[in-house]
């Protein structure tokens, strides 16, 4: 009966969410009827178990769904993601158009700019570079989702992104956990996309097919897509911005110069390397094992830290640059903040659903079936996190979910091995980053709807450029490190 309780609470998320039903209430009511099915008791499960690890969840990485919305923001009013835009776009031309797309939502996103302020931005840019290229409209939203939420998000070495940082606290690890291995698989998603994308844009030449029709204006398509409340629903379980919030506030009428806007995303990774190379490792921090900052280590949290003070410093850096162009610069980092709560606290319910079935008798059978999985914890640990974030349909809520259930004993497992934790991390999240991209996932909705392309028509390619070059990538990374570890 626990395990069908398992199901049936399962079967009831992922329906009603796909429906457009707010999480916040879907994830403590499935978490109950899982209780049920078990016999356990329902208010405790519900204050004890949902309340206390969602509250656990938001008290560990709402500075980062804060810093990095509020970042993205004044990223977005101050012009700056629209300059760094148009000028992929003229150096690299009409001819280039799905290069040029894929290359501006990469340096945005790893320079810690939200994926939500990437689409609304790049979308009206991809319309007139494929239009003017003759490039199928149809094409575009893959484009957009193979530079903004493929390798940006979970492979390059030291990504400011949330899926990158849940890792880190389960593993003691940093936002650079093995960066030879996250670079190739880099390497292979932005390859592989790519020659995607050019083939079907070369059969599309070959058939006579141009850009098509627009049904309606970027901006209007835009407009739609942040007050329509079920892509509202689905879009803030799957990221960390709230698209409600990208009209929030008024932005710049005209951007700063490129060397200024690429500063901020410079000062992100700058410091992020930084302080996880050279400024934590120097620190005395023997006073967080103390019952105060509860009892922790550096190892896990260094790496929250590392995030943190990149983005802040990063907003520091945008406010000094921007301060006389944003109109109202209170109204941007307001909007930026408000657009961070929705997010957390849907990704935070997710993780409260995850504890209650994690403590259910009946998860034990679950556990060991996974680790039962042939081809060694790498192996296992990929199809956790695959299954869990198709699920959820959210990358950070299955991640998380995972490594609450799981993280202790796969940590146990490497240290038994010799296997380097940094591994698993980089395992971990590229695993959450793929089938993450289905149908119902909210980014998957809300990019296709501000694109104003369809499922039928541009469902396919995403999958191609999205999930199925991730899924090579992430079979490579686990042969590699399987073969020769960490590095």
């Amino acid at each position: 009966m626990g395990l069908l309780g398992i199901l049936v609470a399962l079967a009831v998320l992922i329906f009603l969410a796909f429906r457009g039903s707010s999480i916040l209430v879907l994830a403590p009511v499935a978490g109950l009827i899982a209780a049920a099915f078990s016999g356990e008791p329902l208010l405790a499960s519900w204050t004890q178990t949902f309340m206390r690890n969602a509250a656990d969840f938001v008290a560990q990485f709402f500075p980062l769904f804060l810093l990095g919305a509020v970042f993205g923001k004044l990223m977005e009013d101050s012009g700056s993601v629209a300059t760094i835009a148009d000028t992929m776009t003229a150096r690299l031309g009409a001819r280039r158009a799905i290069l040029a797309v894929v290359l501006a939502g990469a340096i945005v996103t790893y320079g810690g700019v939200s994926l939500f302020v990437a689409f609304f931005v790049l979308a009206p840019m991809g319309v007139a570079l494929f239009r003017s290229a003759g490039v199928p409209r149809r094409l575009m939203p893959a484009a957009i989702a193979l530079g903004t939420s493929t390798f940006t998000m979970s492979a390059m070495p030291g990504t400011p992104s949330i899926q990158n940082a849940i890792p880190m606290p389960f593993f003691g690890t940093t936002p650079f956990a093995a960066p030879g291995l996250g670079f190739i698989a880099s390497l292979i998603m932005l390859g592989f996309g790519l020659w995607w994308l050019k083939l079907r844009e070369n059969a599309a030449r070959a058939a006579g097919e141009g850009f098509g029709d627009l049904s309606a204006a970027p901006e209007e398509a835009a407009e739609r897509a942040t007050s329509d409340p079920i892509v509202r629903e689905r879009a803030t379980t799957a990221r960390e911005f709230d698209p409600a919030e990208i009209h929030g506030s008024e932005p710049a009428h005209r951007g700063p110069p490129i060397a200024l806007a690429a500063l901020p995303i410079l000062v992100v990774i700058a410091v992020n390397l930084l302080m996880s190379f050279v400024v934590l490792p120097r620190m005395d921090t023997s006073f967080l094992a103390l019952p105060q900052w509860g009892g922790t280590s550096a190892s896990a949290v260094g790496g929250v830290w590392s995030v943190i003070v990149a983005l802040a410093a990063a907003i520091l850096t945008v406010a000094a640059i921007n301060f006389r162009s944003v109109p109202v610069l209170r109204a941007t980092v307001t909007a930026g903040a408000n657009a961070s709560v929705l997010p957390i606290l849907s990704v935070a319910s997710l993780v409260g659903f995850g504890a209650i079935v994690a403590a259910l008798p009946a998860f034990a059978e679950v556990r060991d079936w996974v680790l039962g999985i042939g081809g060694g914890p790498l192996v296992s640990l990929a199809v956790a996190t695959n299954i869990l974030a198709a699920l959820t349909g959210s990358a950070s809520g299955g991640l998380t979910i995972a490594l609450d259930a799981l993280g202790p004993t796969y940590l146990r497992i490497a240290q038994e091995i010799g296997m380097d934790p940094a591994l698993m991390h980089r395992v971990a999240v590229i695993g959450s980053g793929t089938l993450d991209s289905l149908p119902h996932n909210g980014a998957v909705v809300t990019l296709l709807s501000v694109c104003g392309v369809t499922h039928k028509e541009g469902y396919l390619d995403i999958v191609m450029a999205a999930v199925v070059g991730a899924l090579i990538a992430l079979a490579a990374v686990i042969v590699l490190g399987t073969a020769l570890g960490s590095f």
